[in-house]
């Protein structure tokens, strides 16, 4: 199966477009806050949010804990994302 893809170029990341640091890790932005769920499980309700990402040109969406991304990225949170004094990136 990984034959296919070796010659597939659709599968190739270009090295301009990631960011690698020495620790061979990329840092990924969180933009925006588009949506939020709580899923009632046996004993308990679990709050998340679905998180837009950025890392330099590339966007994803991912659902993460409402906690832990309160506690990390409290700016999220904050009416209509308008956030004084923070500058995103290009």
């Amino acid at each position: 199966m990984l034959q296919k893809c070796v010659g597939d170029p659709s599968y190739i990341t270009p090295i301009e477009d990631v960011q690698v640091t020495e620790d061979l890790t990329y840092e990924e932005v969180p933009i925006s806050i588009l949506d939020r769920q709580v899923k009632k499980l046996r004993n308990k309700e679990m709050a998340s949010v679905k998180v837009l990402w950025r890392n330099e040109q590339v966007e994803e969406v991912t659902w993460q804990a409402d906690e832990a991304m309160k506690f990390k990225y409290p700016y999220l949170f904050e009416p209509k994302g308008e956030v004084q004094g923070v500058e995103w990136g290009h």
